[in-house]
């Protein structure tokens, strides 16, 4: 079965502010509240951050990229981390009211700190530096590639599934 889409179906961030009301602005006239809770934001963001880096960290040292070889691990750790935000922004959006540090703790926190667009194109610019500009190349329209394909089959994926258990649930 094709579920119907439009473009203004794809999953969007379910906390982003409506229009003329920034995130966190709380009611007007309570300054105090709006910075507590951009305070919470930020310190979720901050704990995810720390977990994501590190085991993005790790995982570059269990699986070093030698010098001058195609840097692999960079480029499935950010396919990965893109697969898991494809899962997650679809669940977020389609199946669960998260309470509302998740997806900053989880979504720009962990994900955002495992993958990594630093390393990405310092990759890139260490590749070509060292003579091989066409290894660059491919890593850097390669990483473009799996990273679209992974979060756009993740979330494609996922809401089959969830459409599935839907149906099957009736």
């Amino acid at each position: 079965m094709k579920v119907p889409r439009s473009p203004s179906d794809e999953p969007v961030d379910p906390g982003a502010a409506p229009a003329g009301h920034p995130p966190g602005a709380g009611s007007p006239g309570s300054p105090g509240a709006a910075r507590g809770e951009r305070f919470a934001v930020v310190g979720a963001v901050a704990a995810g951050g720390a977990l994501g880096a590190t085991a993005r960290y790790a995982a570059s040292l269990l699986w070093p990229t030698p010098d001058g070889g195609f840097p692999w691990t960079t480029l499935w750790v950010n396919g990965a981390g893109c697969a898991v935000i494809g899962v997650f922004m679809v669940i977020v959006t389609d199946v669960w009211a998260a309470p509302p540090l998740v997806r900053p703790f989880f979504g720009t926190g962990v994900l955002g700190g495992f993958t990594t667009f630093s390393t990405y194109v310092t990759d890139v610019q260490q590749l070509a530096d060292g003579g091989r500009p066409l290894r660059a190349l491919a890593y850097l329209a390669g990483t473009l590639l799996v990273a679209l394909a992974a979060v756009w089959s993740a979330a494609w994926l996922t809401r089959r599934i969830v459409a599935g258990r839907r149906e099957g649930a009736r």
